[in-house]
């Protein structure tokens, strides 16, 4: 009688669902930049708006304009309509104001929050928690190609690593925020943006991490990233010398003449160019948006008197001024931001003019 061995059982596949994904809920399809921008090319005409103004900001930054860049708008965007009703009314102005202000329309889509909140236009467009963020993608960029046909060139923070891959190229200059001044990532990624940038001091009001992040950003970098065929790649970057600090205040505010020297110094010793842009929003204005007018008003002083340091100026302004929250079934009150508080466009609209007042005092001789 012959004995039969059994066969050996088949290996199983290795489980790893103990030790990889664990505290992942879901994985969603995202769509690629490539496609999204074939979906929704960028206009002849917003093209060469970019890279316009792209070029007039390096020349503010540079010392070959005289001109104050301002940086207005709403705190965040909720809301595609009012966002355009906006970006007309600052487009008017910034056509009377062309000789004295280089506006920029803020339009800000990525919140960071300091615990947890609504994060933003693309990742909650409809505000309810659904993270529809393939659809938040194409609306936001939908918005900058309008409000670029508009005639108005636009500003946005860079929060997310992958999203300027989606609407970058529609944007004329770009901000790293005072939570990620400090990251590496973040410093990469402004080195091989195509926009002039602008690094915020830290939220504690250090300024050596925004000059620190202006030298490393002015570096070559290498770092692995996400092609617009949404393939994963190694980026090589040149450098960006488009770079420049802005105070935004921390335990206290620094946007006063000791503060902006003080700065200077700190920045002409690590061979940086002596200039800054001031927030008037934020820790500057004490969390109180109607300081905004005041701390505005100290900094047109400072200009007038013939600072030409102070080369831009940020400005938290929606339709109507003050803040809501966002409460499930209750209508939002029109053109009234969801995140940080903001000036009302009644008030923008003088600021700006007494803003450019400034710039032509600036340009007489002492």
């Amino acid at each position: 009688m012959t004995t039969h061995t059994p066969a050996a059982a088949a290996p199983s596949t290795h489980d790893t669902t103990r030790i990889d994904d664990v505290r992942i809920r879901a994985v969603r399809p995202l769509i690629t930049p490539a496609l999204l921008q074939e979906w929704l090319p960028t206009h002849e005409a917003g093209g060469r708006l970019v890279e316009r103004s792209r070029r007039e900001i390096s020349r503010v930054l540079h010392g070959q304009d005289d001109r104050l860049l301002a940086v207005v708008g709403p705190c965040s965007i909720h809301d595609h309509d009012e966002a355009l009703e906006y970006a007309r009314r600052l487009q008017d102005a910034a056509a009377a104001l062309e000789q004295d202000l280089l506006v920029i329309m803020r339009v800000y889509f990525e919140k960071p929050r300091t615990t947890v909140g609504w994060k933003g236009y693309i990742n909650d467009p409809h505000m309810n928690g659904s993270f529809a963020i393939n659809e938040g993608l194409e609306m936001a960029r939908q918005l900058l190609l309008d409000v670029l046909a508009l005639g108005m060139p636009v500003a946005t923070e860079f929060l997310d690593l992958l999203s300027p891959q989606f609407i970058s190229d529609l944007v004329s200059w770009g901000a790293i925020g005072a939570r990620t001044t400090e990251s590496q990532s973040h410093r990469q990624l402004a080195s091989g943006l195509s926009c002039p940038v602008g690094f915020k001091n830290g939220t504690d009001g250090g300024i050596k991490i925004a000059a620190d992040a202006i030298l490393a950003a002015r570096a070559a970098h290498a770092f692995m990233g996400m092609t617009k065929m949404g393939q994963c790649a190694i980026f090589e970057t040149r450098g960006n010398d488009d770079c420049h600090l802005i105070l935004r205040g921390g335990k206290h505010p620094n946007y006063r003449e000791q503060d902006v020297q003080a700065t200077c110094d700190m920045l002409k010793a690590a061979g940086l160019r002596e200039q800054v842009m001031i927030d008037v929003s934020h820790a500057n204005s004490g969390k109180d948006y109607r300081k905004q007018v005041e701390v505005a008003a100290e900094v047109a002083r400072q200009i007038a008197a013939g600072d030409r340091r102070i080369v831009g100026i940020m400005i938290e302004s929606h339709l109507q001024e003050g803040r809501q929250d966002i409460v499930a079934g209750q209508p939002l009150r029109r053109g009234v931001s969801v995140t940080d508080a903001c000036i009302g466009m009644e008030q923008t609209l003088p600021l700006l003019e007494r803003l450019a007042e400034s710039v032509r005092a600036r340009r007489k001789p002492a």
